[in-house]
């Protein structure tokens, strides 16, 4: 019995052996300098043909270009191990971005996957794990339309059953993760530090993204896409994001531990971005959605957005803390952008819950903001327990006569110029609830809190400024609630 078992478990330690498929042994270098891609691809092609398999990074730095990944495959990246985006030649470099005749309807980026330094179109059963370093150091930040040139880390197409966990992520070009339009997505406990857009969820449903680091100064750090970059409407569903840290620190300074604050504004001018965003791309809908457990920290505050036809709903939002907000701690924005096909209607925004929200030194001048458009109304919104401790200092003259629609622009909260109020800004709304919310100012600022203009069931109790209670929030002789 004895002889039995031990050869029952040699033969089985050969068949868990055959499984991994170490890079080296197909001839990856790792010295950071010879290009290994090409034997990272045999191996991966090797192990598709056996049926799928580990694909294993020992430690060292293999300079790649495109890896293509494969179903029913590991990557482990092993601790001491990085695989770095080299930069291209007039010979060599990345795969070509693929055509796309819905392009018009996106940013390039969002239209093309091939033109990564590791991605998968129609696959399934992809787990991207390990300890070690994804150095996108020869990848871009720009749209990437020339030849050779890579602009992303990973990216994800039409796939099945993708988990990436528990690795590192660096200067990741364009976007660190692009997933469009895969169902059962798992982010988990990846640490980002990247110089444009963390992580893009774009047309996904069933996604999971938890305890994860995202440092992204010049673009956003987790957002929410459904845009018609797959050719076909469809909408980002049942997606939890649970337990992050997203943040606008100088690139790399997060995952050296440095935390540094030199970096120049974002290339749109405006503050440091880094924040948790749904939206911009929004020609498909966004529907079962929970955001909780979340710290923002020297970034812009929480969008939520649906400007190109789709229709948000059934979010919820719990349970957050943000620091230095470089402008609206919360802005909320139906829009008609819409950048989708001819013909698509105006979406709709509805049944928002937000609580248990504290936000420490904000920016005065765009306040909060939840703006509909002339006969589109957002609806059904409520918020509670939320604390704003916002610089203040704005006088009634920094403010114009007449605040824009801006119908068809893309949205940011500096789209309506310095607001009228000093806590919320609320225009084309029905059924908004407002439930003890504190404010806190550290300049006196003459705005009344709420404006409220095209608003209709709107009710506001428990409003207090410090530790006062204010009978009338939207009191102001100039300007009076409609």
């Amino acid at each position: 019995m004895r002889l039995l078992l031990v050869f029952t478990a040699f033969i089985q330690g050969l068949f868990l052996q055959a499984e991994i498929y170490n890079i080296k042994d197909f001839g990856a270098i790792g010295d950071g300098v010879a290009i290994d891609s090409w034997a990272i691809n045999k191996a991966i092609d090797e192990a598709a043909k056996n049926g799928g398999g580990t694909i294993y990074f020992p430690a060292g730095t293999y300079a790649c270009y495109s890896i293509r990944l494969k179903s029913n495959l590991t990557l482990h990246i092993g601790s001491g191990a990085t695989i770095l985006a080299a930069f291209p030649t007039e010979k060599k470099g990345y795969d070509q971005a693929e055509p796309n005749m819905d392009n018009l309807f996106q940013d390039f980026g969002h239209s093309h996957w091939k033109n990564s330094l590791l991605w998968a179109i129609g696959e399934r059963n992809i787990n991207i794990c390990g300890n070690g370093l994804i150095n996108g150091e020869g990848l871009t930040r720009e749209e990437s339309r020339l030849p050779g040139v890579g602009n992303k880390a990973l990216s994800f197409k039409e796939c099945k059953n993708v988990t990436v966990k528990d690795i590192s992520m660096l200067n990741c070009g364009h976007f660190a993760v692009l997933a469009t339009g895969v169902d059962n997505l798992h982010i988990i406990n990846v640490k980002a530090d990247t110089d444009r857009d963390g992580f893009d969820i774009d047309c996904c449903r069933n996604v999971r993204i938890s305890g994860c680091t995202v440092n992204c100064p010049w673009d956003d750090a987790i957002v929410l896409k459904a845009s018609y970059g797959l050719g076909y409407f469809k909408d980002t569903e049942n997606v939890i994001i649970d337990g992050c840290f997203v943040s606008g620190y100088d690139m790399g300074s997060v995952l050296n531990g440095k935390w540094e604050t030199n970096e120049a504004v974002a290339p749109d001018h405006g503050p440091n971005t880094g924040r948790i965003k749904l939206g911009t791309e929004s020609s498909g809908g966004f529907k079962n959605i929970v955001i909780s457990n979340c710290i923002f920290e020297r970034s812009r505050g929480l969008a939520i957005e649906s400007v190109d036809g789709g229709w948000l709903q059934d979010v919820v939002v719990s349970n957050i803390t943000m620091r230095d907000v470089g402008n609206a701690p919360f802005f909320i924005r139906l829009g008609g952008r819409q950048r989708s096909p001819i013909g698509t209607p105006i979406g709709k925004l509805q049944r928002l819950q937000i609580s248990n929200v504290n936000v420490f030194n904000a920016d005065s001048n765009f306040s909060n903001i939840i703006s509909g458009i002339p006969g589109h109304r957002i609806e059904e919104v409520s918020f509670s327990n939320i604390h704003i401790h916002f610089k203040g200092g704005v006088k009634i003259s920094d403010v114009d006569d007449v605040i824009p629609e801006n119908i068809k622009k893309y949205p940011e909260p500096w789209m309506f110029g310095v607001v009228p109020a000093s806590g919320f800004f609320v225009r084309h709304v029905q059924d908004v609830i407002f439930e003890n919310i504190r404010f806190y100012f550290d300049s006196y600022d003459e705005r009344p809190l709420f404006v409220l203009e095209d608003a209709e069931s709107v009710d506001i109790f428990k409003v207090r400024v410090g530790g006062v209670l204010v009978e009338n929030p939207c009191a102001l002789p100039s300007r009076k609630c409609k």
